[in-house]
């Protein structure tokens, strides 16, 4: 692959999906775009490259996509943002919900679905205390071929071990040879779509949360702080926005400040508030802490 091959390649991904590449990511090119080539009929990169710059080669293009795109996720990855979803959001937006009863959460970058299953599973368990109460999740990705996983909510033995606790695994899965199927009222809480977040935000609607794990990392500045702002438009002004651990709203946005000793959330910046006032260690309220406690709100 010549060094104008891997400047083309670079930008072509940079313009569809967003993704940076540095200037020694070309292994990770040949890696994941030789196979593309080859099942394309064509023996090379630099085949790739002039191939797809051909007119007509749309479905190259999202094959070369999808294979620079695709990233693996797992069960309760990291645990604490679904520790702060149990114990601090679902409480606070239980409150402020009380006559609606509808919470609606988007997964940005839902890969092969653990992600939007984790939740799904967080909120089944506590069941007995959400009666009554409606909940949208929303997995959206940019790979066709990941969500067509997340759709069949079919893992491997590997794949259901990787975070996921026995009990739950017995409970909401039933094996089927080597695979693992997750059970139809869990598939049927999830939505999914595929989506570009380079693409307009306008027609997803409204969230009260949004989880954004492990994605910005692979964009550049300018467009992590286009991202946040559009992110930002889309949340409720009492939402609540979730970020990888290695991932920060600071220096990139001022719609979003930091939620004290709950490492990777976020709030909203209402307009007009400037800073606003800094949250107490947990935007839970004495209300919240009660229904976590199991007494009557």
């Amino acid at each position: 692959m010549s060094p104008q091959e891997y400047d083309y390649l670079r930008q072509f991904l940079k313009t569809r999906s967003g993704l940076v590449l540095s200037n020694e990511k070309q292994y990770l090119i040949e890696s994941r775009l030789l196979p593309v080539a080859r099942k394309a009929g064509l023996q090379s990169i630099g085949a790739l490259v002039a191939k797809l710059k051909e007119p007509g080669e749309a479905m190259l293009a999202e094959a070369v996509v999808e294979a620079m795109t695709t990233n693996e996720s797992f069960f309760f990855r990291d645990k604490t943002p679904f520790e702060h979803f149990t114990q601090v959001m679902l409480p606070e937006l239980m409150k402020a919900r009380a006559s609606q009863r509808k919470i609606r959460i988007w997964c940005a970058a839902a890969s092969t679905g653990q992600e939007p299953y984790t939740l799904a599973m967080s909120i089944k368990e506590m069941e007995a205390k959400l009666a009554g109460w409606r909940f949208e999740i929303l997995g959206t990705d940019i790979s066709n071929e990941v969500l067509d996983r997340a759709k069949s909510g079919t893992y491997t033995q590997f794949e259901v071990q990787r975070g996921l606790p026995i009990q739950l695994l017995l409970k909401y899965f039933t094996q089927q040879g080597e695979s693992w199927t997750i059970s139809p009222a869990l598939r049927s809480m999830v939505q999914w779509k595929k989506f570009n977040l380079l693409e307009s935000f306008a027609s997803l609607g409204q969230f009260d949360i949004v989880f954004c794990r492990n994605v910005l990392i692979y964009f550049d500045q300018p467009t992590k702080i286009d991202i946040l702002s559009r992110i930002a438009r889309t949340m409720t002004s009492d939402g609540y926005l979730v970020l990888g651990a290695a991932e920060t709203v600071v220096g990139l946005s001022d719609s979003f400040k930091p939620m004290p000793e709950k490492r990777g959330l976020y709030l909203p910046v209402t307009a007009g508030s400037g800073s606003a006032a800094t949250p107490s260690t947990s935007r839970l309220s004495a209300a919240g802490m009660a229904w976590l406690s199991g007494r009557a709100i």
